[in-house]
């Protein structure tokens, strides 16, 4: 098997090896890359300038940024030395670049600018993105730099941390939506449940989202959010402030879909109301007497003057046309088009009022795109350089209102101001990173503002890449009680994998992205930027050829079903007539096929076909960036014969006009002969995850159990990492003895799966044996626990300071240390690792520079680093904390002082876990338990044909009701390719698909093997089953057929009266292990409050008794075990109860008498102490005083009662009377 992986995985791979593998890291690297390119600078263009305005000398000063400067990472005070990613994660610091901008400043007295360069901190510089050292390496160098071979970046380092930004599902871009939702009425009086939605995304990635709503006389309103608050305009009024128009105008416009023919004819959209509704649009507009398009804008510039920041002299045009400018279609630059769009968003929500247009789906993927990382890290420090620009106007107005003499025009005065503040912008950008939280007034039109950052885990290779591929619906919705989000719908296929997502809470929402599924990005395939105005260009050409009409200023026109709208990127470039549409959508898939054609290979068409009270229709043309796209064949034969692959998106595959996707399943699937198939499926196991893809024979399994696997695979203990040694990880869980699978789909050696393994081929018997193997658990020879089977290791790595309070957070993990004492010193006191002199104790493991020893052993609460405090000088040795032995595994010192003193260094702790009663352990296919036994391997049963004993005994009950049949294919696969010595192929619906080429080496085969090899296909035009093909490997060499053999008892030597199914199946060992989550309390911590034991495993807790295990003693009428749980080993307590008033909370000490004390000290007689005497403080006596127990939780009720001034009485069953008072 050794030189069957060295053969599946070489060590001398290469850059272009792992090209497939780099693929699925692109999203993220790409949007980075495109930030450092482009969009930084286009960002910056797009922040508006400020001005300020002396209030002494009205002089006003312009302030605008220019182009910004993002330098690759260096180290700090060592100028062109380069600072590399395994440095910044032993040393605890972030991978980032300076980050510089040139400020231009401009006084109003004076023509010549000044032009400035400010440093506005560190940003965050992503590996493998253009700036990063490591970029276009190959794996020798990356091993030489302490990195993986297969290291693909697309995350961050922050304070030594992995961070990844996770995409997040953002409505379509420059789409309008029409929706039905009941928050819409909390709008105000009016208003309805219907709108038609749409989120403009800028060129700098900000987004405005803008919502038409419909109110219940016919009439619309445009809404915005601005400065934290919703803005609604009539849209009568926004219609003539974006162009000068008339009445006749938009009236005709309006009503241009209705032409009083349709009826119900198929593709009408609209009904007779929508004069009446235009008309009543007019006469609002006209009752607020305004005519023309200055008073229109008039009036939006008076309502928009006192919000609108830097426009507070400016007229109200000039503010009324910045508010159209910058919220209303910012993804259109000419105001005609906005004209255009809003026409078209009306008729659009008035066909849906009217049901001729069905409502569009907000969860459906057709209507979804990505928020990518640089997109986020754009929009992000738009709002922090907007941010400082406010800041900094404030504090020189301040100094101008304080200093007289204060002058616009001196530049280092200003200079001075404007730095104030600078370095927080790299700050922000850095904390979001490494916290996750967006903080914003805005909010920056985005569905949440935390929880945008995870930790790139890399607990093993299928964890950590399922992060990169791992797209997440939003943290608001995991709180909804609503279903309808969380639902697989059908427009998901091929772009979301349908198995791999957790159960749960996130169930449907955290899902992933299928292994051909890509997002679009700026980038060609070529690497280039691409130039969007020219690919509009060539477009709009292209659709005039196949009989487009470009939209002009007339007024006479016509819409659906006449004609069909042609959107681009959300502006509508024309009309097409409904007879011509399909010829331009064939033509345009055409265009995308050829290569120099000028049209994007990843271009959307979608074309909405004329129904009846179906979506709304329209041919929509998709370009920009952050879309979901997937590759098929299409089965248009070109000319030159080139590969017919195109990339389609969810919103062209949904509207299943002219697109028909046929799957390679051998059936029709129930199309009809008039509707034959356009496109086709590369392979049946696109529509699966990476993780999803590695199961093997998934088809043969119930679906449950596939997603079962998909979840515990990324918590298998496999081989984390072959750069260990330079690597400090919170938690490394590493296996001693991997193994790669003897039966493994294409997917496995595809992403290089084998430099990661994660589990062991064990040899599996499916038998009921001793007892111990119910309800999922099973039995493990204890002989191949010795022999190194499933035994691993515990790396842990923290963050730790000697006098910080994060280290009680750390010292719970009994972790790998990075101890700082430069930075974190007591009383500002120096500290270093040091012995002391004067020890002579050989025995600690501390060595002679305070550091531990390697490979030294280390126990709980012994001494393993010392710090010495220069002042005092003093040694204080610090211990290991927790319950577990650990062995020093690696020392690492990251630096000196200038005295040659260590300050910091880096202690990893190492535990040894091998396989106990109680760990859990998985198949590839969902089967989990946990060892119940490990038994002697004298006692296990033995195979008549072998005499091998099993590994690990499961018990047969586990297969039926969970039908996971492919893990018994699997053995029987395992076993045939252990003996003709080869891998076997497992990949899914392998049967569906037939190869035509053949591989000619497989001709020459061995003449023992009267079958075929299970990768080769069938050549019988009926395809057979597995078993088929695996049966006849086996009997070829004297096995039976269906794998199973005879066994002989191990513990009396008898046969087993039935065959038993035995063979190898690849099992996982996960990281849930019975030794970190067992709890066990005597005495311990107890609740300051209510004196009651505490929770929690770290702090010595107990396990809560609650209310369901109270009822379940109750019902076994377990009184005194009920009694002893819940108060003696709990917070007992002997109260003094005054039996007279009977109060609980006014006992009182009586003092005992001092002169009995001397007296019997005089006598020499011993001094006993006295028992405490109590009298009540309400009655006056200590006649009335009882002991009584009680839980102490009681008497806290009792306080907590009587500061309500409730008195609570207990009535004792020996109450004394009080006696009657003389009068």
């Amino acid at each position: 098997m050794a030189s069957e992986k060295k053969a599946a995985a070489p060590a001398a791979a290469t850059k272009e090896d792992y090209a497939s593998l780099r693929e699925l890291y692109r999203p993220h690297i790409e949007s980075f890359d495109y930030f450092i390119d482009k969009g930084l600078d286009k960002m910056l263009e797009s922040i508006r300038p400020m001005e300020i305005t002396d209030p002494n000398s009205n002089k006003f000063l312009r302030i605008s940024l220019e182009k910004g400067h993002l330098l690759p990472p260096m180290r700090d005070g060592r100028l062109g030395v380069p600072l590399y990613p395994q440095e910044c994660r032993q040393a605890r610091i972030s991978y980032h670049g300076e980050f510089k901008v040139d400020v231009r400043l401009q006084c109003s007295d004076e023509g010549a600018a000044v032009s400035q360069t400010f440093n506005f901190g560190h940003l965050p510089i992503m590996l493998m993105s253009k700036l990063c050292h490591l970029r276009d390496a190959d794996p020798h160098k990356l091993v030489f730099h302490g990195e993986e071979a297969t290291e693909m970046g697309g995350y961050f380092i922050c304070g030594g941390m992995e961070r990844l930004i996770r995409i997040l599902i953002l409505q379509k871009r420059n789409y309008p939506m029409g929706l039905v939702r009941g928050s819409f009425l909390k709008r105000g009086a009016g208003y309805t449940d219907k709108a038609v939605v749409m989120r403009c995304v800028h060129d700098d990635q900000s987004s405005v989202t803008i919502k038409l709503y419909y109110l219940q006389n016919g009439s619309a309103r445009v809404g915005f959010w601005l400065g934290g608050r919703e803005f609604l305009l009539p849209v009568g009024i926004v219609l003539k402030a974006l162009i000068d128009t008339s009445d006749r105008e938009i009236f005709t416009s309006l009503t241009c879909c209705y032409s009083g023919k349709n009826g119900k004819e198929k593709g009408a959209v609209s009904t007779q109301l929508i004069g009446e509704r235009a008309q009543i649009i007019l006469d609002e507009v006209r009752n607020l007497s305004l005519f023309t398009r200055t008073q229109c804008l008039v009036h939006i510039g008076q309502y928009f003057r006192s919000v609108m920041e830097g426009f507070e002299k400016d007229d109200y045009e000039t503010v009324a046309e910045a508010v159209l400018k910058d919220y209303i279609f910012v993804h259109l630059k000419y105001n005609y088009d906005k004209f255009n769009l809003l026409i078209f968003m009306l008729q659009k929500l008035y066909a849906l009022v009217d049901k001729t247009a069905a409502p569009d789906n907000a969860d459906a993927l057709q209507y979804q795109e990505a928020l990518l990382p640089g997109h986020l890290i754009t929009i992000f420090l738009k709002d922090r350089l907007q941010d400082w620009l406010r800041k900094s106007k404030r504090l020189i107005l301040e100094e101008a209102a304080k200093n007289k003499s204060f002058d616009l025009n001196d530049a280092h005065e200003i200079r001075k101001f404007l730095g104030k503040n600078t370095t927080s912008v790299g700050r922000a950008i850095e904390s979001m990173i490494k916290v996750g939280k967006v903080n914003s007034q805005s909010g920056l039109d985005l569905p949440q503002r935390d929880g945008m950052t995870i930790q790139a885990e890399r607990l093993n290779f299928h964890r950590y890449i399922s992060h990169f591929r791992s797209v997440h619906r939003g943290a608001a919705f995991a709180k909804m009680r609503t279903t309808s989000v969380r639902k697989l719908l059908p427009e998901s296929w091929g772009f979301l994998c349908p198995v791999h997502t957790p159960d749960g809470e996130p169930c449907g929402l955290l899902n992933h992205m299928t292994i051909t599924c890509r997002v679009s990005s700026f980038y060609n395939s070529e690497g280039a930027v691409k130039n969007f105005e020219t690919i509009k260009s060539s477009l709009s050409t292209e659709l005039v050829r196949v009989g487009m009409n470009p939209l002009s200023p007339k007024i006479e026109r016509t819409g659906p079903p006449a004609v069909l709208n042609i959107h681009l990127d959300g502006c509508i470039v024309g009309t097409i007539p409904s007879a011509k549409i399909e010829e331009a959508v064939n033509y345009l898939r055409t265009l995308k096929l050829l290569a120099r054609s000028g049209i994007p290979e990843d271009l959307e068409v979608g074309y909405v076909p004329l129904t009846l009270g179906g979506a709304y229709p329209g041919l929509y043309l998709f370009t920009n960036p952050a879309r979901f796209v997937r590759p098929v064949r299409n089965l248009i034969s070109l000319p030159d014969g080139k590969q017919n692959i195109e990339l389609i998106g969810p919103f062209e595959q949904a509207r299943l006009a002219f697109m028909e996707i046929s799957c390679p399943d051998g059936g029709n699937g129930g199309r009809k002969e008039i509707f034959p198939a356009t496109h086709e499926e590369i392979h049946p196991t696109a529509i699966l995850s990476v993780v999803a893809n590695l199961t093997p024979w998934s088809d043969h399994n119930q679906s449950p159990r596939n997603m079962y696997q998909c979840q515990m695979a990324k918590q298998t203990m496999g081989f984390c990492g072959q750069a260990l040694k330079f690597r400090t990880d919170v938690k490394a869980f590493h296996l001693q003895t991997p193994q790669t699978p003897i039966v493994r789909t294409a997917t496995y050696g595809k992403y290089f799966m084998d430099e990661f393994p994660s589990g062991t081929n064990a040899i599996v018997a499916v038998l009921s044996y001793t007892g111990y193997d119910m309800e999922d658990a099973m039995i493990l020879n204890k002989s191949a626990v010795d022999r190194g089977m499933f035994r691993g290791h515990i790396f842990q790595a923290s963050y730790a300071s000697l006098f910080i309070t994060i280290s009680d957070i750390i010292y719970h993990l009994n972790a790998t240390e990075c101890i700082d004492l430069s930075t974190k010193s007591r009383d500002n006191v120096p500290e270093m690792f040091a012995k002391s002199a004067l020890s002579r104790d050989t025995s600690t493991a501390i060595d002679s520079d305070g550091l531990p020893r390697l490979g030294e052993k280390v126990h709980p609460y012994d001494k393993y680093y010392s710090v010495y405090n220069s002042l005092t000088g003093a040694v204080r040795p610090v211990r290991l904390k927790g319950t577990e032995p650990a062995f020093i595994d690696y020392v690492a010192v990251s630096g000196a002082s200038s005295k040659g003193s260590l300050q910091k260094a880096n202690i990893r702790l190492r535990r040894v876990r091998n396989p106990i009663i109680g760990d859990k352990f998985s198949s590839r296919h969902g089967q989990k338990g946990v060892c119940s036994q490990l038994w002697p391997d004298i006692d296990m049963p033995f195979s008549a044909n072998t005499g091998m004993r099993p590994d690990l005994i499961i018990n047969p009950h586990a297969f039926p009701s969970r039908m996971t049949i492919a893990m018994l294919l699997e053995s029987m696969a395992a076993k045939a390719g252990s003996l003709h010595g080869k891998f076997i192929n497992a990949t899914p619906f392998a049967n569906s698909v037939k190869e035509e080429d053949k591989d000619p080496k497989e001709k020459d085969k061995d003449p023992k093997e009267e079958d075929k090899d299970p990768k080769e296909e069938d050549k019988d035009p009926k395809t057979r089953s597995v078993v088929d093909e695996l049966g006849p490997m086996l009997a070829s060499y004297g096995f039976n057929y269906h794998g199973t053999e005879v066994l002989y008892s191990g513990l009396f030597g008898t046969e087993m009266q039935c065959e038993i199914f035995i063979g190898p199946v690849y099992y996982q060992r996960l990281r849930h292990m019975v030794s970190d989550k067992f709890q066990v309390r005597t005495t311990g911590r107890i609740d300051q409050i209510t004196r009651q034991p505490i929770g929690g495993r770290k702090h010595g807790g107990g396990i809560r008794f609650g209310e369901m295990e109270r009822d379940a003693l109750l019902a076994h009428g377990s009184a005194y075990l009920l009694h002893d749980r819940l108060h003696s080993c709990s917070d007992y307590h002997i109260a003094d109860v005054c039996s007279l008033c009977g109060s609980l909370l006014t006992a009182t000490v009586i003092k005992s008498d001092p002169q009995k004390k001397a007296k019997r000290e005089m006598l020499g007689l011993p001094t006993v102490r006295p028992q405490k005497n109590f009298a009540c403080q309400a009655c006056k006596t200590s006649k009335g005083m009882e002991t009584v127990a009680m839980p102490y939780v009681f008497r806290y009720l009792a306080a907590e009662l009587a500061a309500m001034n409730i008195k609570l009485e207990l009535r004792l069953s020996n109450k004394s009377e009080l006696p009657a008072s003389k009068e």
